[in-house]
């Protein structure tokens, strides 16, 4: 201790207070406790936000493809000479053509609205995660030209509509054949081969997966398909790389990235989350609150040893030194204990899944917390700038400090 500089020297033993006035050192616990609280929250809060932001990407990505090439007048009918002028270009991984429409699934007495996709499992799986979310069967299932052809439906579904492996559906169209009385719609049964479950009540509730054959039959599209979807080897630059197709096909073919698809919800989470980030900082602005009355409250204690030290030649600066130094010890060491917080309680919740969610409501079944470097560096250094600035008055009040008045009756 003896070879610091002498104001790191005394604003550390400042932090001890005197055994008469033992407020002061209490004070010092609560403002690092102010400032601890404020950065553990406002870290924990920032990291559940990019967990949900990347845990609901890796969803809508595991089931959708980065981006998907679609004709204006809503059918492609030369798909195959479209899909390898697709694969040709930069970036692209690889494509798979589907068909998309909306029906009605019934089983007995239940009925259920949903999307119908027709798939070629062995081109899907290159585009997207469905086989990671199989939970029972599998897409290689989905028989084509049999007399009951497969169909794989969600986990959500399959409880809506009281059915399991095995077990026989009808799959109605709305839109069918005019008869005699009006509107016949096509009814067809399917076998349920298999059943997945994404996590996600949209996906596990609202989709049925079948034969890209079978989806052009059913939905009267003869050889057409709906679109194209496509994998890129970068996600973030999926809205270049549509552009170079876009270019490449030509009007009247256009593509849509996974970006511009779900655009409104990744806005609205971005935009939360920096919300969140404005209403916390206050936390610690409030913290830094405590830091100014302790260090105010120190400067009325240490009025004799300010001027003691004023009058054996300690300049103005470096007296302002110390009470900056304490203030800032204060700020760093609540900072350090509330990163320190942050990371046990995203551990806790990221392996224990302490906070469930209704999937209904927020699209996933639990929370779950992604830690960032860019929000573990930018915090900090706000936290403890911020505790840095609260010093400067109580600082400058004790530089200013006139020494002939505490010394006068010595």
């Amino acid at each position: 201790m003896r070879f610091l500089p002498y104001p790191l020297f005394i604003s550390l033993r400042y932090l001890k207070s005197k055994k008469k006035h033992k407020s002061i050192s209490l004070n010092t616990l609560i403002s690092i406790g102010g400032v601890c609280l404020g950065v553990m929250a406002l870290l924990t809060v920032l990291s559940v936000m990019s967990g949900f932001h990347e845990d609901l990407q890796n969803k809508i990505l595991g089931v959708n493809a980065h981006a998907v090439v679609l004709h204006y007048s809503g059918l492609i009918s030369n798909y195959e000479s479209i899909k390898d002028q697709i694969d040709s270009t930069e970036g692209v991984v690889s494509s798979s053509p589907f068909v998309l429409g909306q029906v009605m699934l019934s089983s007995g007495d239940r009925a259920r609205g949903v999307a119908l996709k027709g798939i070629i499992p062995e081109t899907e799986m290159k585009v997207s995660e469905l086989r990671k979310y199989m939970r029972e069967g599998s897409l290689e299932d989905l028989e084509t030209g049999s007399k009951t052809p497969g169909i794989i439906i969600g986990k959500e579904l399959a409880r809506y509509l009281g059915v399991y492996i095995g077990d026989r559906i009808n799959l109605i169209s709305p839109v069918g054949e005019i008869g005699p009385l009006g509107m016949i719609p096509r009814i067809r049964q399917f076998k349920i081969t298999g059943i997945f479950e994404v996590g996600m009540f949209e996906y596990d509730s609202n989709l049925a997966l079948i034969s890209l054959q079978d989806a052009q039959d059913f939905l009267k599209f003869d050889s057409s398909v709906t679109g194209i979807e496509v994998k890129v080897s970068d996600i973030y630059k999926a809205d270049r790389i549509v552009e170079d197709i876009q270019k490449r096909l030509g009007y009247p073919y256009y593509g849509m990235d996974w970006m511009k698809m779900n655009r409104t919800l990744f806005s609205a989470l971005k935009l939360e989350k920096f919300a969140m980030f404005i209403i916390l900082i206050l936390i610690v602005l409030v913290a830094s609150f405590n830091i100014i009355s302790t260090l105010m409250m120190s400067v009325i204690e240490k009025e004799r040893e300010i001027a003691i030290l004023k009058a054996m030649g300690a300049p103005s600066t470096g007296i302002m030194a110390i009470f900056m130094l304490q203030g800032l010890i204060i700020g760093v060491i609540g900072t350090v204990l509330g990163v320190i917080g942050s990371l046990i309680l995203g551990y806790i919740i990221n392996n224990y899944e302490i906070i469930k969610l209704p999937p209904d409501v927020y699209y996933l079944s639990h929370l779950s917390v992604k830690l960032k470097l860019f929000d573990y560096i930018i915090v900090p250094l706000c936290s403890i700038l911020i505790s840095l600035l609260s010093t400067v008055y109580p600082a400058y009040q004790a530089a200013r400090l006139n020494p002939v008045e505490p010394l006068r009756y010595e």
